[in-house]
């Protein structure tokens, strides 16, 4: 299996991803980071049909070996819920049909696995992605740097 792990932060205006390497002696180097981005007031069927093409595109450019998504975890808005949980569902279709093993997380597991706390304050994820990855700067958007972290998280199953 390949040591090279996508994390995928599920959204419909946002698909967080993060691509990171297992390197030998536990060292992790990150190869990529960003979102999926689809415009506000598109047909949604639309924008599941952006975030279907631009994930084949991320998974035949770096053919990771893993895949790990954050599971849905709280919405207050139940119409918005059920946008993201599509947007969800579109992810772990294309992952499945591009033949990819697929792991996925709750934000407590993510949390404790980057910052040993489940509990962590997205700030303190966000510090903590950009110490483990030696990264410059905090990774740009939120959801890329909380795709990174569900990466990182994935580590221990390769």
């Amino acid at each position: 299996m390949s040591k090279i792990i996508l994390g995928i932060d599920p959204g419909i205006a946002d698909t967080g991803y993060g691509v990171v390497e297992k390197l030998a002696g536990g060292k992790i180097k990150c190869l990529a980071y960003g979102s999926i981005k689809t415009k506000a007031g598109s047909k949604l069927i639309d924008r599941l049909e952006i975030l279907k093409n631009e994930l084949d595109e991320l998974i035949n450019e770096y053919q990771p070996g893993l895949v790990a998504v954050e599971e849905l975890f709280f919405c207050k808005n139940a119409k918005t819920a059920l946008i993201v949980g599509q947007a969800r569902g579109v992810v772990l279709l294309t992952v499945k049909m591009n033949r990819l093993k697929i792991v996925e997380f709750t934000p407590l597991q993510i949390k404790q696995a980057v910052s040993a706390y489940g509990q962590a304050g997205k700030a303190q994820v966000q510090k903590m992605v950009k110490i483990l990855l030696n990264l410059k700067e905090i990774p740009k958007p939120d959801d890329a740097a909380d795709a990174l972290a569900a990466a990182i998280c994935a580590l221990n199953y390769i």
